[in-house]
């Protein structure tokens, strides 16, 4: 995990795994490291109560005690059930999906074969020697028990457990590994090289495509573009990550912009000649103290370059991460009401009329930690940010991304987008379209459907060595950890 974070707004925090208390859903916003995260909200901590009501009162029926049930699908059922409590009925669950195990059981069965490709995942390089997250985990000893008796390491965020997390405690079957670039060389959590190595390490062991992986760039640099021709000729990515910021850790000094003709337009012609044309760009998911903290660098996170590169450029695909959301510049209730008094999401809105404004099919939204975040602060919010992009981007143009290992297992943030429907006043008022049965054609598009035609995949679920060994670990009965390995605000 990266070093977004200054000491000071380190100390604002705690890490998630520590004080969620396993529940199946976050219920306080969890921040991967790239922002200062919300402290929880009163709904938040009411959802956190019912939710921990519902284990002991559904987990004593079935011979549970709380943790053992928070584990299983019928803990994560309880957990649905709570945030429709709270914020209005906004999720598809039922009553007997919590109390037996059998209707959990059934839901899971009508979903297994759904295709999922996250194409944002992340985990550090064996050598990643960044102590902040050892030392709120020593800080977190004091109230966590099994801190102090297992330990604090860095094995949570490395790839034996990224292998586990995705692979085997969700119903991920791709994934894309991505990495950040820094001004400081020691603050990349993988260079390119690595981010090829894990790749070819877990198809090999599939014995299919299982993973993909981008290369990163650093437009300006000193041999940047030779750096492209490099990993296009040798590593063969299957897109290319950049960040507008320059460096997503601290201030850089060098910044850019998509439509920098002088710049990056050199850059897509050798993309182009490789024939790898997916760019991927960090947009949006600035911290709260964004206009001081990155006064210099801050405007290059909007999606005002997005247009004219993408109109200049028809034959390439500008995949734009988090779906540009500016969060948490404001309380989330707060950014709700500005959404249901005007229509308009910060910067996420910009981004769904790009396609009409310039006549463009060529730009697509990822949905990594935006969803996430929206969906654990307010789900109306998360509606809103679906609704906004599904309306202006199509529904063949949302890619689902899920910013994970830094939030633990994917698989609560697949349930919630399986469960979760645009409200219809918001439906009526705006224009959304529902987003239907959980393996109706929006659902299956986003989740997996749009990846698949992006990169070429195959259609359908790969029967492959890793299938068996996922086969093999649901028959042994292994419980997920559910737990989430990014920051949260510290209570009190």
């Amino acid at each position: 995990m990266g070093v977004w974070l200054s000491p000071r707004q380190r100390a604002q925090t705690a890490m998630a795994d520590t004080v969620a208390g396993g529940l199946p859903v976050p219920t306080q916003v969890v921040s991967n490291g790239e922002y200062v995260p919300l402290p929880q909200t009163p709904d938040q901590r009411r959802v956190e109560r019912l939710v921990v009501a519902m284990a002991d009162r559904f987990g004593r029926t079935r011979g549970l005690d709380r943790r053992r049930f928070l584990r299983t699908a019928s803990g994560m059922a309880a957990a649905f059930l709570a945030m429709n409590q709270v914020f209005g009925r906004c999720f598809d669950v039922r009553e007997a999906e919590a109390a037996d195990g059998a209707a959990a059981a059934e839901r899971r069965r009508a979903t297994a074969n759904q295709m999922i490709v996250d194409v944002q995942l992340h985990f550090v390089r064996d050598d990643f020697r960044w102590d902040g997250i050892l030392a709120l985990g020593e800080y977190a000893k004091r109230w966590n028990p099994r801190l102090r008796d297992e330990g604090v390491t860095m094995q949570r965020f490395k790839f034996e457990n990224f292998l586990k997390e995705v692979y085997l405690d969700s119903d991920t079957q791709v994934g894309l590994v991505s990495a950040a670039p820094s001004d400081t060389p020691d603050n990349w959590l993988l260079d390119n090289d690595q981010l090829a190595r894990a790749r070819a390490i877990v198809n090999d062991l599939a014995g299919s495509r299982r993973l993909l992986c981008h290369a990163v760039i650093t437009p300006g640099q000193r041999g940047w573009l030779e750096e492209i021709d490099r990993c296009a000729a040798t590593l063969r990515p299957d897109g290319w990550k950049g960040y507008t910021t320059g460096d997503p850790l601290a201030p850089s000094q060098w910044p850019w912009r998509l439509d920098d003709e002088k710049l990056m337009y050199p850059a897509y012609e050798r993309m182009r000649r490789a024939g790898i044309r997916r760019i991927c760009v960090h947009k949006g998911l600035l911290p709260a103290d964004y206009e001081s903290t990155f006064a210099r660098t801050w405007p290059f996170a909007r999606v005002d370059d997005v247009g004219k590169a993408a109109k200049d450029w028809p034959d390439l695909d500008f995949v734009i991460y988090h779906s540009a959301l500016k969060p948490f510049l404001q309380p989330p209730d707060a950014s709700l009401a500005e959404f249901e008094r005007t229509g308009r999401m910060d910067w996420v809105t910009d981004l769904a009329e790009i396609p009409a404004k310039f006549g463009v099919r060529n730009v697509w939204a990822e949905l990594g930690t935006s969803f996430a975040s929206s969906v654990v602060t307010h789900p109306r919010h998360a509606a809103a940010l679906l609704g906004t992009l599904i309306k202006g981007c199509g529904t063949d143009r949302v890619l689902w991304g899920t910013d994970s290992v830094w939030y633990g297992s994917p698989q609560w943030q697949i349930e919630a987008f399986r469960r979760l429907e645009i409200p219809a006043d918001m439906q009526e008022r705006h224009g959304f379209a529902p987003l239907g049965p959980v393996d109706g054609p929006v659902r299956s598009a986003i989740l997996g459907g749009n990846a698949v035609a992006l990169y070429g995949l195959p259609a359908t679920n790969p029967l492959d060595q890793l299938s068996q060994v996922r086969a093999d670990y649901d028959d042994a009965g292994t419980a997920p950890s559910r737990l989430a390995y990014g920051f949260v605000a510290r209570h009190g």
